[in-house]
């Protein structure tokens, strides 16, 4: 599992450091790359490529459209960190952006990199036609936006101190990280014309895999270290975030984890031993820095 992440991080840097030396110099272009080849083990490229696997998709295409969903990743974890949102100082064992530079510049490092994964998708490296570019934008932008990332983490903010219902949380995680994970399952079937139904399915899968992903994030909050996480621990709990731990109890909510790769692997039953990488991702992702 590690090797293939390990290949997988290696070919999606290695394009989006060829991508941004191609592109015009500016002040900008150090502290966006300080933020996007911070690390990260890249599970949502990963993801992508599991699905891919299932309908053939050509390995390279894959890593540019994981590429543009690093970048968004990565613009939301810089403005995820900023004192008007988290506020945390470390990010993936290193300075936050903000802190290394200055929230203005946090922020307009994250537009920028938000922007580029669109530039990413609509380029001629991407070897689709303009029609599949043009849905993988869109889809993208929707997973982005206010019924996305933004929209997930304002109802993030929200809930603080608060008494949510089990039903509202998953609503806000699948949100603010369910959707990304969403367009990733979504993507391979885009490009290869699949109905509205299958695609469907897919984003149900995915929404799944980023809520199986938001909870293990939230056990590592609760029971990690510093050293494990790469962020400071039991922030969640100081700050009253809306989680299922807080209203299932730690171990109640590993059993829900499990019930979530059962469930998803359920549905990936017809698809036989090539589903094999994708359950394997699946328990990583659930098990990582334990």
């Amino acid at each position: 599992m590690l090797i293939e992440l390990n290949k997988i991080a290696k070919d999606t840097n290695l394009f989006l450091k060829k991508f941004i030396k191609k592109q015009k110099k500016s002040e900008l272009i150090t502290p966006m790359k300080y933020g996007l080849f911070s690390g990260g083990k890249k599970i949502r490229s990963k993801i992508l490529i599991d699905v891919g696997s299932l309908f053939k998709i050509n390995y390279k295409s894959l890593i540019i459209i994981g590429s543009a969903v690093e970048c968004i990743h990565s613009y939301s974890l810089i403005h995820d960190d900023l004192p008007c949102m988290d506020n945390d100082s470390i990010r993936r064992g290193k300075s936050s952006t903000h802190i290394k530079f200055s929230e203005s510049t946090a922020v307009l490092a994250g537009n920028s990199l938000l922007t580029m994964a669109f530039e990413i998708l609509s380029h001629k490296d991407l070897n689709v036609s303009d029609k599949i570019k043009n849905k993988l934008i869109n889809k993208i932008s929707e997973s982005s936006g206010h019924l996305g990332i933004a929209g997930g983490q304002y109802l993030d903010l929200s809930y603080e101190h608060k008494k949510i219902s089990k039903k509202k949380v998953i609503e806000m995680e699948i949100k603010k990280t369910g959707k990304l994970f969403s367009f990733c399952c979504a993507a391979p079937l885009i490009i290869r014309k699949k109905s509205k139904k299958e695609i469907k399915k897919f984003e149900n899968i995915g929404a799944d895999i980023g809520l199986l992903f938001q909870v293990a994030d939230d056990l590592i909050d609760h029971k990690g270290t510093l050293l494990a996480a790469g962020k400071k621990t039991g922030k969640d709990k100081k700050k009253g975030k809306a989680t299922l731990i807080s209203l299932l109890g730690h171990k109640n909510t590993i059993k829900y984890a499990n019930k979530l790769i059962f469930k998803i692997n359920s549905k990936l039953k017809i698809y036989g031993s090539k589903s094999k990488n994708l359950s394997k991702t699946l328990n990583y992702i659930l098990n990582r820095n334990k």
